[in-house]
């Protein structure tokens, strides 16, 4: 395998990252040259994304990486999912695009069961309802602002946005389009009779790219102003669960179950083909985009986000941050199962006074008042518990027998976290890489290229890269694990 390099942007919903991958005789070497804070900004009653501040950073960090590495072959996009931006003829955007947290589509998921059941729609798309789909926010932004559906105006989602102000590239890619719930999952194209019946235009929806894609190039004038080449934009994975997962470093020939855990955990298994059965809508999963055309099978938990806020709350009031290695230690010192909380709780949704939050749904469970070093216990309990509840769905689900646990990204940093699954799931937990979407994001680049040929190949190189670190089973009270299941079963069923 030929020795080449790969510019990564991996822009999460709390951070984006420029991460130069150097492919050399099939081993991946990940250097990141640059990283910024991203996060939601408010303006009145609104959340936004500051999309031009995301732009400003990204090309620090394409500057800097090309001015290192001027042989960079090509650069990739990836970002959340389901967010978007409304593009206008002249090349503008419509206006900033809103944050998915935002409250103005509070109650339109029933009106839109309305128009179109939510059965039905599941049959179609395959989607988990979350009132953060793209369908929902774009029937609420036609309320707000019809003005911004005009004739000749197209949508593009998060990463399509950026790829289009860096190489002009007015397409959707497949997994990040896969996201909005406007996708019918069978026919991998837009659903368009969800569409008409929404009354949104046909040309509003562009035409759809697939990962590992070649886009076009930089532009002359980003070029010319950070003083670099000007390399290949490629669609990748763009949603980063697509490219999380791609870099999962599973066998082959094995079922195998993966949660990339981030600010949200996505919690699923890699299909062929989509499952639309109601028993799976009723469950709450969801069937997105894959590369290499298959499906990420999937449920939505918050993550990560829960210690992100909370370790916010604290810095507000201590003034400074605690590392996480002191958060891990906290959570070792309190009493295991002694507090738990349904992590996808809509109070929990929201930003702001997380420490506050769980308290309050504590207080309100009658399970008293949880200190800092439970609250953390708390999480990471309840985190796990979740994690049980969702392997067992999907087993049933899917009708196959999973033995382990592929943990990946920032959170299988979380070592305390990753025993504590373990244990409560009574699985081997394999965790890493840590920087999964960017691994995935490369190798995405490097299919689109013809350096890597499939996705088997591109996990040959994962595993030939990475060195995950394993868990076993240490604790074996299956009674008291049990029993600590009950109560949360009951917590999410009240």
């Amino acid at each position: 395998m030929a020795s080449e390099k790969y510019l990564a942007i991996d822009i999460g919903a709390s951070s984006g990252r420029a991460i130069v991958g150097s492919l050399d005789n099939g081993i991946l070497h990940l250097e990141e040259m640059h990283r910024f804070e991203n996060g939601p900004t408010r303006r009145g009653n609104s959340l936004f994304w500051d999309l031009a501040h995301i732009f400003a950073e990204l090309k620090e960090g394409i500057r800097k990486s090309l001015a290192k590495y001027p042989d960079i072959r090509s650069m990739g996009i990836d970002t959340w999912g389901v967010d978007y931006v409304i593009l206008k003829p002249d090349g503008s955007f419509a206006r900033d695009p809103y944050n998915y947290r935002d409250s103005r589509t509070d109650n339109v998921p029933e009106e839109v069961f309305k128009i179109v059941p939510e059965p039905e729609l599941y049959s179609r798309t395959g989607m988990q309802q979350m009132q953060l789909n793209t369908i929902y926010q774009l029937y609420a932004h036609r309320k707000a602002h019809p003005e911004d559906f005009a004739t000749g105006n197209t949508l593009l989602m998060i990463p399509d946005a950026i790829a289009y102000l860096f190489c002009g590239d007015r397409t959707c890619e497949y997994t990040e389009a896969s996201t909005s719930n406007l996708l019918n999952a069978k026919t991998r194209n837009w659903d368009w009779e969800t569409i008409e019946q929404l009354g949104f235009r046909k040309e509003f929806f562009p035409r759809l790219t697939p990962p590992s894609t070649v886009a076009g190039k930089l532009r002359v004038e980003i070029a010319r102003e950070l003083g670099c080449p000007e390399i290949e934009v490629c669609k990748v994975g763009s949603h980063d669960t697509a490219s999380a997962v791609a870099s999962v470093p599973a066998p082959s020939r094995k079922n195998w179950v993966y949660i990339s855990c981030g600010t949200w955990a996505l919690f699923g298994a890699e299909l062929d083909s989509p499952v639309l059965t109601e028993a799976a809508r009723k469950a709450s999963f969801t069937n997105e985009g894959g590369l290499n055309g298959k499906i990420r099978f999937l449920t939505n938990i918050i993550g990560m986000w829960l210690t992100q806020e909370l370790r916010a709350d604290w810095a507000l009031r201590d003034g400074d941050k605690k590392p996480w290695s002191v958060i891990d230690r906290m959570a070792l010192q309190a009493e295991g199962l002694k507090f738990i909380i349904n992590p996808n709780h809509r109070e929990f949704l929201s930003p702001g006074d997380m420490a506050s939050k769980i308290r309050t749904y504590c207080e309100q469970t009658g399970q008293g008042t949880p200190n800092d070093a439970e609250t953390i216990r708390c999480i990471y309990d309840s985190l796990s518990l979740c994690f049980r509840a969702k392997l067992e769905e999907l087993q049933k689900l899917s009708g196959a027998t999973y033995d382990c646990l592929n943990i990946v990204g920032g959170g299988s940093n979380a070592l305390v976290l990753m025993q504590i699954a373990t244990d409560i799931c009574n699985v081997k937990v394999i965790a890493g890489p840590v920087e999964a979407t960017a691994t995935g994001n490369i190798l995405s680049q490097a299919m689109a290229h013809g350096t890597i040929a499939d996705l088997a190949s591109a996990r040959d190189v994962v595993r030939a890269s990475f060195t995950p670190v394993i868990f076993e089973v240490k604790d074996h009270d299956r009674a008291k694990y049990d029993k600590a299941y009950a109560r949360f079963l009951s917590l999410v069923n009240r």
